[in-house]
């Protein structure tokens, strides 16, 4: 049984998630996301959306990668 929130995961959840995606992986592979969810307490499509989710704030946070122009020779 999950311990998650209506609203989402706990604060200790939240940490234990946000330490994986900054300090481990960001595009955790199947086994490790199993892993994470299995320290967090969450099911592995929890887990999932969570990265997910998170990837896309951290891509909008980030800004749109440069642009590179090609040379003209």
């Amino acid at each position: 049984m999950s311990t998650e929130t209506a609203s989402g995961p706990t604060e200790d959840q939240v940490e234990i998630l946000e330490y994986n995606f900054n300090k481990v992986n960001k595009h955790p592979d199947p086994t490790t996301l199993c892993l994470i969810a299995a320290e967090a307490g969450l099911s592995e499509e929890e887990t999932q959306k969570w990265f997910k989710q998170r990837l896309a704030q951290w891509r909008r946070s980030e800004g749109p990668p440069p642009v590179r122009h090609r040379l003209r020779r």
